[in-house]
């Protein structure tokens, strides 16, 4: 059985298409993980097994995959590369103990490698770096080095480079060790380095002894005293610098034909630090991702103090409720093997919890013991979404709940003022995602579209009406009369009502009735249908009859007043106002404030934030429907933005006409349909 010294938990971090599930799959075939080299294009990838990841060809879900390598364990984690699916990288941040940042030797350093390590830096964590695909055509090893050490500094340090002879990729020279493996089928095999390669080699070992000279008083003693490092010195003091973060080792190869692939594994068990945890104390663990398909929910967790054991009862401490643990797993994909027990730092899967959810902690009951959760970033990006046959909105809301349940980074809610369902999510690829599942797991197909802005109406000036209703029948009649003045109230949203009535015009209990009909009125203004906010009425005068009255009446007459008196009085649309504050790098300055402007937004200030600008402006929300995605293109992905409700402004006169238009378009469509 594994102990947590033998233990390593790799999350796998990169920009999208650089390669990360394919050196997954590298890694588990030349472990003998699989019996075939899986491969993207084909499908045939033990990560991507989901049909949405076959389809599109990119992942989509984090992969848990243990590896067995000598006497280590290896738990990588692969996550996706696209921003939309930013919360599987989070889950995976929470129990990952060191990230390999994987690079294309074609692309360099991308946004997607400088978010994975600005994320790995927030969070403390080591950071390691792979070089990939140097077997395709315009890969440069050297400039892709350069790039990453200008960008990240001189904590980055080679250990590997790649063994060209003929002019083709067939191995890599392991810098540490002075020695070259050629790849043989799924062998490596040692070789003498090339003459023609020992001058870089060189070159590079020189900028890995300054980094591990670092680590130790005894090892920059046997620096500055021209003195070679023992392969063992190097191999401490790399693993000191990585778990310090003054040492950042770089690897490369190809995952297609396997070459670098066993030295990164070396590197892995060499450098790599082992789960920091508590061995003997009280079971507990921490769940960071749910997995729900046909064959029921796994949620995966990562042992943090003691030894985990199926049949064991746990408790959740932000349910107060108990969960046994009648089967755990190992998951390899789609494949699952069960297991007696989990040492402490390890990871693996339990099927069938009742209420745990991801971020839950599960511990010893009675051990009061609350693990740290994971904070998942705010939906950015939302879309009204519909069925496209009738009926269909309760399979919408009953098929999100469950996708829900793996995926805490989208939210859905009914808009009472809008009556649409708005899902909210990380971005276009990420709501195309999700109905797409909709339709294969449950399905329905839907339709999107802009979600409806929820403007308000306000009047501007003070008028006196009159509304009456009069109506005679065979029996009892109707007669309800009142004067009523309405006019603007700036400091309140609601409704104010008030009576002032002299002589017993309108006897006092009919008061409420008057009241009640105003504010079933106001939910529907008079320009767009929007709800009117900012309004008193002042009941000043009215009649009644002793027998013909009654409160149906009244309140008849009430919103007959409001519908002859709020066209008087000036109304305007009012429309939503956001305080929006955007984080991007300084070269992106000029472009942002320029969008911003014709989004009709006021620039409110300017500063600096963690090797950022902050852009603070107030802008109209019916300008931001596709701020995350326009943002996103501006800035290449590295921009991102937080916006937050504040107030309601009159609109401009020629964006209240087009509201207006497009509300009666939509309602005399609605009436057709």
């Amino acid at each position: 059985m594994a102990t947590s010294q033998n233990i390593r938990n790799i999350c796998l971090m990169g920009h999208g298409g650089d390669g990360k599930t394919s050196l997954a799959e590298s890694i588990l075939y030349l472990t003998k993980g699989t019996d075939r080299l899986g491969k993207v294009a084909d499908g045939t990838t033990v990560c991507d097994f989901d049909p949405e990841e076959i389809k599109r060809q990119i992942s989509i879900s984090a992969t848990p995959v243990p590896v067995e390598y000598g006497q280590v364990k290896v738990n990588l984690l692969d996550t996706p590369g696209y921003f939309d699916f930013v919360g599987e990288v989070l889950q995976c941040l929470r129990v990952a103990d060191c990230g390999l940042v994987v690079l294309s030797a074609k692309g360099g350093v991308g946004v997607g490698t400088e978010k994975a390590v600005k994320m790995l830096n927030e969070r403390h964590l080591p950071k390691m770096f792979y070089i990939s695909k140097l077997d395709e055509e315009n890969a440069n090893y050297d400039k892709t080095f350069e790039d990453l050490r200008n960008t990240f500094g001189i904590s980055v340090c080679p250990v590997t480079m790649p063994l060209f002879e003929g002019g083709k990729l067939t191995g890599v020279i392991d810098i540490v060790r002075n020695k070259a493996f050629r790849i043989n089928g799924t062998k490596n095999e040692e070789v003498q380095v090339p003459e023609s390669a020992k001058e870089r080699m060189n070159e590079l070992r020189s900028i890995l002894a300054e980094n591990v000279a670092e680590t130790s008083e005894a090892l920059m003693e046997k620096y500055f005293e021209g003195v070679e490092f023992t392969d063992e010195e190097f191999i401490g003091g790399i693993r000191e610098g990585v778990k310090s973060g003054t040492v950042c080792p770089v690897f490369c190869g190809s995952a297609f034909s396997g070459v670098g692939t066993i030295p990164l594994l070396d590197g892995i068990r060499d450098y790599a630090p082992a789960p920091e945890v508590d061995e003997k104390g009280q079971p507990s663990a921490i769940v960071f991702k749910t997995l729900s398909d046909q064959y029921g929910k796994f949620s995966f967790f990562k042992v943090i103090s003691g030894t985990v054991t199926s049949d064991m009862t746990m408790e959740n401490p932000r349910t107060s409720g108990r969960e046994k643990l009648a089967h755990i797993y190992t998951v390899k994909g789609k494949k699952n093997t069960e297991i007696k027990e989990v040492c402490c730092g390890d990871i693996a899967a339990v099927s069938k919890l009742n209420e745990t959810r991801t971020g839950d902690t599960l511990c010893a009951p009675g051990s009061g013991i609350v693990l740290e959760g994971i904070k998942f970033p705010e939906p950015c990006y939302s879309m009204a979404i519909m069925p496209l046959a009738k009926g269909g909105e309760e399979k919408i809301a009953s098929g999100l709940a469950r996708l829900s349940e793996e995926d805490p980074t989208f939210t859905v809610e009914q808009n009472s003022e809008t009556h649409q369902m708005i899902l909210s999510a990380m971005g276009d690829i990420h709501i195309d995602v999700l109905r797409s599942k909709l339709k294969s797991k449950f399905g329905t197909d839907t339709a999107v579209s802009a979600p409806r802005v929820p403007y308000r109406e306000k009047i501007k000036k003070k008028v006196k009406v009159e509304g009456k209703h009069k109506k005679q029948s065979g029996g009892h009649g109707q007669y309800g009369h009142v004067w009523i003045e309405f006019e603007p109230a700036p400091e309140t949203e609601d409704l104010i009502f008030e009576e002032k009535i002299f002589g017993g015009s309108v006897p006092k209990n009919f008061h409420p009735a008057v009241e009640k009909g105003l504010r079933e009125c106001i939910a529907h203004g008079v320009l767009a249908g929007y709800p009117v906010v900012g309004l008193k009425a002042t009941l000043v005068d009215g009649s009644y009859h002793e027998v013909d009255s009654s409160e149906m009446a009244f309140k008849t007459a009430a919103s007959l007043a409001y519908k002859a008196g709020l066209p008087l009085a000036n109304p305007v649309l009012m429309e939503p106002i956001g305080n929006l504050k955007v984080y991007i790098p300084d070269s992106y300055m000029g472009d942002i404030i320029g969008d911003l402007n014709k989004r009709r937004g006021r620039i409110m200030g300017m500063h600096p934030a963690d090797g950022q600008q902050v852009v603070e402006a107030e802008v109209p929300m019916a300008e931001m429907a596709s701020y995350a995605i326009d943002l996103r293109s501006m800035t290449q992905g590295r921009g991102s933005f937080e916006l937050k409700f504040v107030r309601y402004e009159e609109a401009p006169a020629h964006i209240q006409q087009k509201v207006i238009e497009e509300t009666k378009q939509r309602e005399a469509e609605e009436k057709e349909n």
